[in-house]
């Protein structure tokens, strides 16, 4: 018996490697260490804030400084969070903007001048007022907003430039390992905040926006944003005449089980129109599996931003660890984020489905994080601890954010319309720092009134919350496995 070709398994990346030109590592390149230098300037917010918060506070060290913000520590530490909370609201609000305006612009101009312009915030906020000694908490939280709505023209515009170039086969794994920029970034701006913060917080500030400013030019000059720039077929085209051969290519997120009726929807440029047209923010929204996606995503990214906000600060408060030793240990989290997302997209790819991949890391998530709470004080064990918790975390976000976000933007409804890529990036990661936004503020005022323990409480029950939302994707695409499975028995 013969078995159908959507049920035969194919090697995921035969037609990536047999596609893949020079054109697709530059692109590769370039969107990643963008990326990476976007991500590079938040963590060293993050791993100066015990700095900044003694900066800003009386002590014995700058009790001659003319200006002193704060009168206590803890209220230091209040408004750092707070400037989280500003930066991840704004961020959120640009993302739906940002998404929008990369489908209908130049992807290269909107990457280039968030970069370039993000840049120049952070050095004013970092920097500038430190030289001034101008310090003003309206000031800073103004710049926080701008730098916020700036930075989020990053993701919407990278993910889409990587979806053009990247197709269906292999994805999971491609975007998995492209993915890491988020945590390379992290690494990146730990170790550049670490280098330099004998000198002053001001110049960790100064390195990691002089570096962003040089990357966006680098960007505007360089970025190629689709593959019709250099003449080669447009994705879509090229994946049409492989479809019959290359199973491989078969949208993870297409809808098998629906209704024929269902499958003659859909929200495309007509045949005569020669350019696709960018979809609408509400079309994108009724997509299948964006909602139940960026709800989760909000979930995940709540406790996967707290880590990255909070960690360098847990360490160095809860352990008393110097804040240069604890900015270095913080990287295992990113380390095991790297790791988790590539290798749960390589096994997404060779089962075709990314739920019940999902599902599996986020309840050795569950029990990572109630081990992680109990680390005890001994840098060795807490780093390894550290890097799993990253592992079964960071991997999960890593996927629903770029290889989930790409599969949702290139299903079979929205076929003929490559401009939906960003928006529907747009969604899912704004809806999902809408989540970390309002979630640093419960961390910060459980950390203060129940301790660092019931903050991991929460984690857990945030962690949950995300298997909850994605349920009804798990069940269907388990259903469609076990159905599979049972093809392949009967055509033996």
């Amino acid at each position: 018996m013969a078995v159908p070709g959507g049920l035969r398994r194919q090697p995921a990346n035969r037609g990536l490697v047999s596609h893949c030109t020079h054109h697709h590592i530059v692109v590769f390149l370039l969107t990643f260490f963008s990326y990476s230098l976007l991500h590079a300037s938040r963590k060293t917010f993050s791993n100066v804030k015990v700095s900044i918060s003694r900066q800003w506070t009386p002590s014995c060290q700058n009790s001659t400084l003319p200006v002193k913000i704060f009168p206590l520590a803890e209220e230091a530490t209040l408004f750092l969070g707070t400037l989280d909370t500003i930066f991840l609201f704004s961020y959120a609000v640009g993302l739906f903007v940002s998404g929008i305006v990369g489908d209908r612009l130049n992807l290269r101009w909107v990457l280039s001048f968030g970069m370039c312009s993000s840049a120049l915030v952070v050095f004013s906020f970092g920097t500038l007022t430190e030289w001034l000694h101008f310090y003003n908490k309206w000031f800073y939280c103004c710049l926080w907003v701008v730098n916020g709505l700036l930075q989020s023209t990053g993701w919407p515009c990278v993910v889409a430039v990587m979806g053009n170039w990247f197709g269906k086969a292999g994805r999971g794994f491609v975007f998995g390992l492209w993915s890491a920029c988020a945590s390379v970034g992290n690494i990146l701006g730990a170790f550049l905040a670490s280098c330099v913060l004998k000198y002053g917080y001001e110049y960790a500030f100064l390195v990691t926006a002089s570096v962003q400013f040089a990357g966006g030019v680098i960007v505007f000059f360089g970025l190629l944003t689709s593959p019709k720039e250099v003449g080669l077929p447009e994705l879509g085209a090229d994946e049409d005449e492989a479809s019959v051969e290359e199973d491989a290519n078969r949208p993870l997120m297409g809808n098998d089980d629906v209704d024929d009726d269902d499958q003659n929807y859909s929200i495309q440029a007509t045949d005569n129109d020669n350019q696709p047209k960018a979809i609408g923010f509400f079309q994108a929204c009724c997509l299948p599996g964006v909602i139940l996606y960026s709800m989760a995503y909000a979930c995940l990214k709540l406790v996967n931003y707290s880590f990255f906000f909070w960690l360098p600060f847990y360490l160095s408060s809860n352990f008393g660890w110097k804040e240069a030793e604890a900015d270095q240990l913080s990287i295992w989290y990113d380390v095991g984020g790297i790791i988790g997302g590539t290798i749960q997209g390589l096994i997404s790819d060779v089962l075709q489905k990314r739920a019940p991949v999902l599902a599996v890391s986020l309840l050795f998530a569950v029990g990572s994080l109630f081990g992680y709470s109990r680390s005890p004080n001994n840098k060795p064990i807490n780093a390894v601890i550290m890097a799993i918790t990253g592992f079964f975390i960071g991997g999960p976000s890593n996927m629903i954010s770029s290889a989930i976000s790409a599969d949702l933007g290139r299903q079979d409804l929205v076929k003929g319309s490559s401009e939906a890529l960003a928006t529907v990036t747009g969604i899912v990661d704004g809806t999902g720092s809408i989540g970390a936004a309002v979630g640093q503020y419960p961390v910060s005022l459980i950390q203060e009134n129940l301790g660092w323990m019931w903050v991991f409480y929460f984690f857990i029950l945030m962690t949950s919350s995300t298997i909850v939302f994605i349920s009804p994707l798990i069940v269907r695409e388990i259903r469609l496995l076990l159905h599979e499975r049972r093809l392949r028995m009967l055509a033996e």
